[in-house]
């Protein structure tokens, strides 16, 4: 693996893949902790498997890591001040940072659950892997609910209103321009 620093065209690539935005909070005694993170991913369906990436210095991987236990609040479009607050390094430490938001209590035993998320979930941590500068968490979900609503996304650097308008799914040849199907209708997805 290469140690150079990437050209400066190779983080603007990368920059173009879009994400959900999400708010992880975990609780280990009296400390309590939340982060912004624009890296969640599903891992696994069976067990339930989610994947975040932290910065190798942050301190909500060292609390999850003792909790072994963490939440996870999915944000909806109408949440950027709440993304923007737990990714500010200058917000309280503690609780008082939970001051500004509305929450309840995890019943599993993670950490706080923001109300108005799009989904929320309770996992227990399965491992914690180093890459490069960052470190990955990997959990499984063991509850959750989910909302109504569009999701905030993170692209190119900014934050996003993820107004979703269904497409229609693909059946034909790629090189028809996307003019070709303007209009048609849209079918939802098979689970």
């Amino acid at each position: 693996m290469s140690t150079d620093d990437p050209a400066p065209s190779h983080r603007r690539a990368v920059r173009q893949i879009a994400s959900g935005v999400a708010v992880l909070t975990v609780r280990h005694g009296q400390a309590v902790h939340g982060t912004t993170v624009s890296s969640l991913t599903a891992v696994s369906r069976e067990p339930l498997l989610v994947a975040a990436c932290l910065h190798r210095r942050s301190s909500f991987t060292d609390l999850a890591l003792a909790a072994r236990r963490f939440s996870v609040n999915v944000l909806g479009s109408a949440q950027a001040l709440v993304a923007g607050w737990f990714a500010d390094p200058d917000r309280p430490a503690g609780a008082a940072q939970f001051d500004c938001v509305r929450w309840r209590p995890d019943p599993a035993g993670g950490g706080p659950l923001i109300d108005g998320s799009l989904a929320s979930f309770s996992c227990a941590l399965v491992d914690c892997v180093t890459a490069g500068d960052h470190r990955i968490l990997l959990a499984e979900v063991t509850a959750g609910a989910a909302g109504e609503g569009s999701p905030l996304l993170h692209f190119s650097g900014r934050l996003h209103d993820g107004v979703l308008r269904g497409l229609p799914r693909g059946s034909g040849h790629p090189a028809v321009p996307a003019t070709a199907m303007a209009g048609a209708p849209t079918a939802p997805l098979p689970s």
